[in-house]
């Protein structure tokens, strides 16, 4: 399972072709799509974006294990918050992508865009709308 990082090779990413598209942030690299009559957050994959109750505002406490079917929505080194985009630094030393200071995750077993196979996941995992 490969771990995706949302601004790497973000221009080589091509723009959501499924569910209607309502807004861009972040570059074009996180967006705003319509899934099921909500405004989720996906990646410019259109890849759902999830966020953890177990998570402290501007703290992730999802690692190993859970990362692993959670994986971060990591940031790159020269990442910078924009608006409700905020950045969270890892035990690892990486930073990740927060939504209004909630980090963001992928589920591992979302296949496709516009999959929401993780929403409400052991009744701690949520889509991440806006």
């Amino acid at each position: 399972m490969p771990m995706r990082s949302l601004l790497a090779g973000a221009a080589a990413l091509a723009l959501l072709a499924g569910p209607a598209l309502a807004a861009d942030y972040l570059d074009g690299t996180v967006k705003s799509t319509e899934i099921g009559g909500q405004l989720v957050l996906t990646d410019a994959n259109g890849m759902s974006l999830y966020i953890f109750d177990k998570d402290a505002p501007g703290t992730s406490n999802c690692y190993d294990s859970c990362a692993e079917k959670w994986p971060p929505l990591f940031a790159d080194a020269d990442a910078a918050a924009n608006g409700d985009f905020t950045l969270v630094e890892r035990q690892d030393g990486n930073a990740m992508w927060a939504y209004k200071d909630m980090p963001l995750y992928y589920w591992y077993e979302d296949m496709q865009p516009g999959d929401t196979k993780g929403d409400g996941v052991g009744g701690v995992w949520h889509l991440a709308l806006e």
